[in-house]
């Protein structure tokens, strides 16, 4: 069935376009959301929100090689997802602030509840 008439709200189409981030910002949050969109990264960051870690601990708890977690945590610091600190020869990750974790729970929260 096609619709006959068609109706424009002009004024309701020009808030909602105004509304809307400009396309360098929606560029950048399609890449942001590509570094959520991979289930290493994602088991990299909920180990992260438990507590610090190094590329070893990470790989033994998401059971990847060393290697794997490097470059995903290379993916997630380019996306200023993660951070790292270094203490002698030994590099600590850990989520780059609170919004990542919030993030993290909205999605949580979102999966439960549909």
């Amino acid at each position: 069935m096609k619709c006959e008439l068609v109706i424009i709200h002009q004024e309701t189409v020009d808030q909602v376009r105004l509304a809307i981030p400009d396309a360098t910002k929606i560029d950048k949050m399609s890449e942001l959301m590509k570094a959520f969109a991979d289930p290493t990264r994602l088991k990299i960051l909920q180990a992260l929100r438990q507590q610090e870690l190094c590329v070893c601990d990470l790989a033994v708890i998401i059971e990847a090689t060393q290697s794997s977690v490097s470059h995903q945590l290379s993916r997630l610091r380019k996306q200023h997802l993660v951070k790292y600190r270094k203490d002698g020869k030994i590099v600590y990750y850990s989520l780059d602030d609170e919004h990542v974790s919030e993030i993290l729970d909205r999605v949580l929260e979102h999966i439960d509840h549909a």
